[in-house]
């Protein structure tokens, strides 16, 4: 399918947008900022998006709806559970190890937008955690063991997925399959499996942990 010049220049306002908000922060990023690593002139990007928030909005949406179609693509006519997990994995991190700069993106602006773009994105995240949660269920159905909680399971995967841009170099020794391998191993069988947590009474005084000394109103 070819892709229009303005679809063409779009892209690269919304790679460049990523790049910076990834290095900036979103909320000390300006248009003007943007404007000038883009080359492109204000009005100019005003022609392509109507603020900043919504060049945020669209970086994330297109992210997820990326990473969304590509993983339902290799879902199709799979039905281990195990095999579904393994391409959770490998399709999320191949993706994002591609676009690193979004990755931080989705992860630390993930509040920064409002009202309808907020709830849209919310939406097409929420529907790519159940997917997540439905296959971390099917896995946990194979074993006797469900002593995991899901929702802690489910958001355990992502932190652990989610943190390879503060360390993971898509140029090194370590492939992206090979990162995906090792993650899936360490997600099913533990560092160590077969030293197992035993459930214990705490016996830890209550204190307050709070980094101050006094309250807020004290």
């Amino acid at each position: 399918m070819q892709v229009s010049r303005h679809d063409q220049k779009l892209e690269f306002i919304l790679r460049t947008a990523a790049r910076i908000f990834a290095e900036k922060s979103y909320h000390s990023t300006s248009m003007r900022d943007i404007s000038r690593a883009t080359n492109v002139s204000l009005a100019g990007l005003y022609h392509y998006c109507r603020s900043k928030e919504e060049l945020l909005f669209l970086i994330q949406d297109n992210c997820f709806g990326r990473v969304l179609e590509r993983l339902e693509q290799q879902l199709q006519q799979v039905d281990a559970p195990v095999v579904k997990l393994r391409i959770f994995i490998e399709n999320h991190l191949s993706f994002f190890a591609a676009n690193m700069a979004e990755m931080k993106v989705l992860s630390h602006e993930a509040e920064s937008l409002r009202g309808d773009l907020h709830a849209h994105v919310s939406t097409r995240k929420d529907n790519y955690t159940k997917l997540a949660r439905k296959i971390l269920q099917e896995v946990q159905e194979l074993t006797e063991n469900r002593v995991v909680d899901l929702t802690v399971a489910t958001y355990a995967l992502f932190g652990m997925m989610n943190w390879i841009y503060n360390w993971y170099d898509p140029q090194g020794k370590l492939g992206v399959h090979e990162l995906a391998q090792h993650l899936t191993q360490l997600f099913l069988g533990g560092f160590s499996p077969g030293l197992l947590l035993e459930p214990v009474t705490t016996t830890m005084r209550i204190e307050n942990l709070s980094i101050w000394t006094h309250g807020l109103n004290g």
